[in-house]
């Protein structure tokens, strides 16, 4: 069942108005709304999904219009010139004067450091800011550069004293000199996807079972210079885990492999108790809906890129459709939404039931951006679908949870 989007109860005046705004808003909508072939059957007319994502979008301007003026408008106090956001879920704010703000949105936010738990602090000689799960360094010397914010050897701190063994270079496995340690799995394929050495490290220690800081649960565990990772398989749900199995392929849960608090572990070893002051006036309440969204798929390139804004804020390697079920190319919209669904259809001489597609996002007609479990080729240049976008599980859930209905969509050549 579709979750009820926050915009359902209007007025009668404003579904019309809405409505009307449908006829004349998105043209490019309708510009590119032809038939095409595709996995799914539409869930509904064009003009249907065509006044939906007219209404979703007015709503969401309506939204981003009251919140800055909740912000700013009653005292007319000035937004400040540094952009500066406040985190209501952990009581501080990130700002961009040093660039945390930016560093934070575009390496994976609040999935790969989680959120402020301290303000700006010079700590050693050198601004910093602690994190659920890191420490963000300001490093002036390299201002306007790739460096200038860079995170902290945490997974060095904490296991000071430790004495892990080193690991043997083995088949299907990375072997790093620099540490004598080897990386490989789904520990690996998260290690690539979300940043790697920039953002993780090297491997310091090889996997083995540790209690976890998480749940209390025993744990295959891996620490790095920046990061420890842990294992959590029942986050693929089982239905998954047997056709990978079943497949020979290797897919991913959003929440597989999750890293831990090194952040919180080294504020405390340091003895810092920081304590929220609220938010600042004239900062709004951290939002991805605060910018415009949008979505661009790059068939050449087989990848997806989420904007908030001008800002990338994930990527996500895909396959589409294959010769004579070509992903159409034009300016779209997301205009309806299930978590899971039957794939059933029957075009070119083929037919085809598929239960159990998780993530599923519908752009125009029948494509979709969903999940895929049967096979694992995203980003490698084979196109094998239908029409749809094909996302490994876990990119196809973190874009439902951070779309909604009206999110633009641009597929280029």
């Amino acid at each position: 069942m579709t979750s009820r989007p926050w915009y359902a109860p209007l007025t009668m005046i404003g579904i019309v108005a809405l409505t009307t705004l449908a006829l004349v808003a998105p043209a490019e909508l309708r510009a590119r709304q032809r038939p095409t072939v595709a996995d799914f059957a539409p869930p509904m007319t064009p003009s249907e999904a065509q006044a939906i994502v007219a209404a979703a979008r007015a709503a969401e301007r309506a939204q981003r219009i009251e919140q800055m003026q909740q912000q700013s408008g009653q005292d007319a106090v000035p937004l400040p010139a540094v952009q500066n956001m406040y985190f209501a879920s952990s009581g501080f704010h990130i700002s961009d004067r040093t660039g945390f703000l930016s560093f934070w949105r575009r390496n994976g936010g609040d999935l790969i450091f989680g959120y402020p738990i301290s303000g700006e602090m010079v700590e050693d000689g050198r601004i910093v800011q602690y994190f659920e799960r890191a420490r963000f360094e300001y490093h002036p010397e390299h201002l306007g550069t790739d460096y200038q914010v860079m995170l902290s050897l945490l997974g060095n701190e904490l296991t000071q004293g430790y004495d892990f063994p080193d690991g043997q270079p083995t088949q299907g496995r990375i072997y790093f000199p620099e540490t004598r340690q080897t990386l490989g799995g789904k520990f690996l394929k998260f290690w690539q996807k979300r940043g790697g050495l920039r953002i993780f490290g090297y491997p310091i220690s090889e996997p083995f079972e540790e209690i976890s800081p998480i749940d209390g649960q025993v744990r295959i565990t891996q620490y790095f210079e920046r990061a420890r990772f842990e294992y959590h398989p029942e986050k693929l749900p089982a239905f998954y885990r047997q056709m990978e199995r079943a497949n020979g392929i290797m897919l991913a849960g959003l929440y597989e492999v999750q890293l831990t608090d090194l952040g919180r572990q080294a504020m405390q070893r340091r003895g810092h108790t920081p304590q929220s002051t609220g938010p600042m006036p004239g900062a709004p309440v951290w939002s991805s809906a605060l910018f415009e969204r949008r979505i661009e798929v790059n068939l050449s390139t087989q990848m997806l890129t989420a904007f908030e804004g001008e800002a990338p804020v994930y990527r996500a390697p895909v396959a589409t459709g294959r010769d004579g079920f070509n992903t159409p190319v034009g300016t779209f919209a997301v205009y309806s939404k299930l978590p899971i669904q039957t794939m059933t259809g029957s075009a070119g001489g083929e037919s085809w039931y598929v239960p159990d597609i998780p993530w599923v996002q519908y752009v125009v007609g029948g494509v979709a951006l969903h999940g895929t479990y049967w096979h694992d080729a995203w980003g490698t240049g084979v196109r094998m679908s239908h029409g749809c976008i094909n996302l490994n599980i876990d990119d196809a859930e973190w874009l439902y949870r951070w779309t909604d209905i009206g999110t633009r969509v641009d597929i280029i050549d």
